[in-house]
């Protein structure tokens, strides 16, 4: 993997944020739904779900003017 840009190293690997998705319930979260399974903060989970969409890994979906939804469509099993 590469670096993650200037400032400080990421306290949470790509893995560790994919888990999360793997691990829910809900194949489908929010930002804020995916934060409070990691210790950084809400923003920094942000830009690393920006991160790994731009990566092809993850994918986002607007839903509402202020909300994002994402999943990990590698892992998402969406059929009933």
């Amino acid at each position: 993997m590469g670096s993650d840009g200037p400032g400080r190293k990421p306290t949470v690997s790509d893995e560790e944020i994919l888990t999360v998705f793997v691990n829910a319930e809900d194949p489908v979260l929010m930002a804020d739904e995916v934060a409070e399974s990691l210790p950084i903060g809400r923003r920094a989970v942000y830009n690393r779900l920006r991160s790994l969409e731009e990566q092809g890994v993850l994918q986002s979906k607007k839903a509402g003017a202020r909300s994002t939804v994402w999943w990990y469509p590698g892992e998402t099993n969406t059929e009933m």
